[in-house]
Parts: structure tokens; C-alpha cells; sequence
């Protein structure tokens, strides 16, 4: 065995130092700079018993390697292959992150009772029988989901080597430990080298596996930075736990699109996929409402109708309020002063509060005239008509904007039963005779005079 030694790492960013320092040099935080001991010694591979590997790698000209297309496993949930971008890539590495208590272990355990494929479910943080429980609430019958409550890596190749799955789920990455690092479970250095050994194990036996990531105050995933960027894709499972909502965005994903993003409501039988989001973002009240208006919005590849409200008030104190939820604070300061310059609205003076429903957070430019239209309509106190819904950019000078795929937007306005869809006429509509009216504007006021007379 070779000498023990000590090294120092920052537990905010991973930095490492040959001796302690008060403030790191990296994230400019101070005393998280820790000790840690590191225990160099000759690893065995995650296949103790095989012979050694003793290929080299050889460079080849990109004329001569093989592109064939990846063969991803289906896991039988349209939001979560959505958001992978079609599937499971086999060997690839997929980091998990949410709040404590989202659901993150019960769309894991969802997906592994479903799956027809063997899977072995490792769990660091409960008991066999406490997940049992969960079980029989999503899915009882199952033959092929292998529950192993394990915080060792040894151990648990070992009984991945015994049990051979398709396919290995970690609950949690911070619960694990390595004898190679005598440092607690959790710290950085022991994730890293968790995570080291994992990815070694997928990509040597072509095994997905997908790692459960705890998350700092902050809501960023707990551990070094570097974790982040040893994995192939990275999910955040966000939502509010008082809502019933959930959403799956990708933050990383080396096999397809970050621009994706899943839908789930939270039941007492698991979490259940919302085919079509539109129809819960979007309030069914009875009653002309003043200050709501509907964006047609695009995210990734899916279309999404979503209602904005807004209110604005007389500010009761001296300094007018600006309030946005689910929208950029900065934005919506930069539409009220075009509105304020542009088209003659006085709202200087006055609250103003936004909020996109559903609890989802929107960066589509298109729903700029959206936010506009319920602003209006609010001030005036003169409700929007029904089937009324808006896609397009605002800019600086009171101009409305193109924004793409616009035909995509106009046919789920048409499928959801809208009347009217109010676009900029430097759009090219590729549509022949939709039975949506498209209304073509050029201008902020031209909007307003349509809505409001």
C-alpha cells in the first residue's frame, strides 16, 4: 500500500490545495476549504475477477470510425424520454437533481417496476421494506426490479456481476463510499471517486445508469462541480410541493436536446405523465376575467399554450412594486417601460404582479406580447375575449418581433379550440387556410387598439 496522505478541497466547487487556505481562490468563499485524507492504492477494476484489460487505445483518422447509430432503450415514460431525447443511451450516465421530498426515488422506482428489462435498483438512504411500500402504491407486480440497500461500491458490483441488470439506478450518489478513499460519505472526494468507479462500470459493460443527486440551499447538486461534468446528462426535477405539478428539464445532455422538458402530476399511485400540458396550464373559469392572456409558447420540440396574469394597482406606497413569478423580473421592467414610451401608458406609478401559472418558468421570447396584453387588459379592467391567444416578440422600439416555428404554434392554438392568434407580419406562415385567424401586427399600439378599441 502506498503512502497516505492528506489533501485539501474546497466543499463548495471541489478546488484543491496542498495546504489550507481561508478563502478559495476559485468560488471566492470562505472557510470551506477542508482536509481530507486520500488513501492511494492499486484499484481493482469493478470486475474484480476478469482478467485485465490490456488493450491500448489507438488514435484513428474520423474517416475510419464507425458511426453507428445508438440503439436507446425505451423506458416506457414519454416525458422522461422526451427530455433524454428519445431514450436511454446504453453506457451512459444520467445525474438526477431536485428538492427533498419532489418525487425524484418514486419516478425512479415508477420506471424500474415498469420496465420489462432487468433492473437493479441500489438504495443508500431507505430500507427493502420501506421501498416495498412505495412499490405496492405504483406497481406490484413486478419480476424484474432487483431492490439492493447498499452504501459500499464494492459490494455493490459485486452483486451487479451476480445479477447481470440492463440497467442500475443509485439512490443516492452522496450515500456511497469507496474503500479506496477513507473520508466520510458524501464528501467530495469520495462522490468523485464513486462516480469515477460508475462511469467506469457503464461504459466498460455498456449499462445505463441513472444516479440520484442531492442538492445545496442554493439548488445547486450537492458535491464538487466536476460531477457535473463527468456524467452524460443532467436532469433537475423541480416543482412546488404544494402544487401537484412536476417538471423534468434537462441542464445537460450529450444525446440530444437541452431544450426539452416533461410534465408529471403527483398521485397517490405515482406520478402520471400530461400528454398534454396546455389544458392544465390553462384556467377553464367561467367568468370574463380581466388581466389573464394565453402565450403560445415552444419548448424543445413541444408546443405549450400557457396562461399569464397579471395585476396592476395603485402603489400604495411610494416606490412602485414589480413582482414576476415564472418570468424574468428584468424583462417584465423592460416591457412596462416600452409600454410607458412607445404606446403612452402611464404605469410608472403603479404595481404591477406577474405570474405565469402552473408554476413553470418561461424563457420563450414569444410570450412577450402575451405579458403585454394582460398588463393592458388589467390596467383597463377590460377582460380579453375568449379564444384569443398571442405569439410574438417585443422590442425595444415598440415593434413586435418574429419568432420561430410559428406554424407549430398556431396548430396547437387550432387544436385547443382558439379563434384567433395574434402574430408579427414578419412571420412567414408556411399554413395554407388555417381555422385559426392569424392577425398580422407590426406595432405595441396597433395590439392595443385591436384588444382594447
Amino acid at each position: 500500500m502506498a503512502k497516505t496522505k492528506t489533501a485539501f478541497f474546497c466543499q463548495n466547487c471541489g478546488a484543491q490545495y496542498a495546504k489550507w487556505v481561508g478563502q478559495c481562490t476559485s468560488c471566492k468563499q470562505w472557510n470551506t476549504v477542508v482536509e481530507e485524507v486520500v488513501q492511494k492504492e492499486e484499484k481493482n477494476t469493478w470486475k474484480a475477477n476478469q482478467p485485465k484489460n490490456t488493450k491500448v487505445a489507438k488514435p484513428l483518422p474520423v474517416s475510419q470510425i464507425t458511426n453507428n447509430r445508438e440503439v436507446r432503450f425505451n423506458l416506457l415514460d414519454q416525458e422522461f424520454n422526451r427530455v433524454l431525447g428519445g431514450g436511454l443511451v446504453p453506457g451512459s450516465l444520467i445525474l438526477l437533481g431536485g428538492e427533498p421530498g419532489i418525487g425524484k426515488s418514486t419516478l425512479l422506482l415508477q420506471i424500474a417496476l415498469k420496465l420489462p428489462l432487468k433492473t437493479l435498483y441500489v438504495s443508500g438512504e431507505e430500507s427493502q421494506k420501506q421501498i416495498k411500500m412505495r412499490a405496492d402504491r405504483i406497481y406490484p407486480d413486478s419480476e424484474n426490479c432487483f431492490v439492493l440497500t447498499e452504501t459500499k461500491t464494492q459490494n455493490i458490483f459485486q452483486q451487479i456481476v451476480a445479477v447481470e441488470p440492463n440497467l442500475v439506478i443509485i439512490d443516492s450518489i452522496q450515500t456511497l463510499h469507496s474503500d479506496y478513499i477513507e473520508s466520510t460519505a458524501g464528501s467530495i472526494s469520495q462522490i468523485r471517486e464513486c462516480t469515477a468507479e460508475l462511469i467506469k462500470f457503464s461504459k466498460e459493460s455498456n449499462t445505463p445508469v441513472i444516479l440520484v443527486g442531492h442538492i445545496t440551499k442554493d439548488g445547486t447538486i450537492a458535491g464538487p462541480k466536476i460531477l457535473e461534468h463527468m456524467v452524460d446528462t443532467v436532469l433537475q426535477f423541480e416543482g412546488d410541493r404544494n402544487y401537484v405539478y412536476r417538471i423534468l428539464r434537462s441542464l445537460k445532455n450529450r444525446f440530444g436536446s437541452t431544450a426539452e422538458l416533461g410534465i408529471y402530476e403527483m398521485q397517490g399511485s405515482g406520478l402520471r405523465e400530461v400528454v398534454n400540458p396546455s389544458e392544465i396550464l390553462i384556467s377553464n373559469s367561467e367568468g370574463d376575467l380581466s388581466g389573464t392572456a394565453i402565450a403560445a409558447t415552444v419548448e424543445g420540440m413541444r408546443p405549450l399554450l400557457i396562461e399569464v396574469q397579471a395585476l396592476v394597482s395603485t402603489a400604495v406606497y411610494g416606490t412602485p412594486q414589480r413582482s414576476a413569478t415564472g418570468f424574468n423580473a428584468k424583462r417584465l421592467n423592460m416591457l412596462l417601460a416600452v409600454l410607458e414610451k412607445r404606446a403612452g401608458f402611464k404605469l410608472a406609478a403603479k404595481d404591477v404582479f406577474l405570474n405565469i401559472t402552473g408554476g413553470i418558468s418561461v424563457d420563450d421570447p414569444a410570450i412577450d406580447i402575451a405579458v403585454m396584453a394582460a398588463i393592458l387588459s388589467s390596467n383597463a379592467d377590460i377582460p380579453i375575449e375568449k379564444g384569443v391567444c398571442f405569439a410574438a416578440e417585443i422590442g425595444l422600439a415598440g415593434e413586435i418581433r418574429p419568432v420561430q416555428r410559428v406554424d407549430q404554434r398556431i396548430l396547437e392554438a387550432e387544436k385547443l379550440g382558439f379563434s384567433t392568434i395574434f402574430v408579427s407580419k414578419a412571420n412567414k406562415i408556411g399554413l395554407k387556410n388555417p381555422k385559426v385567424e392569424v392577425r398580422l401586427v407590426t406595432k405595441v399600439e396597433e395590439v392595443a387598439a385591436q384588444l382594447f378599441g
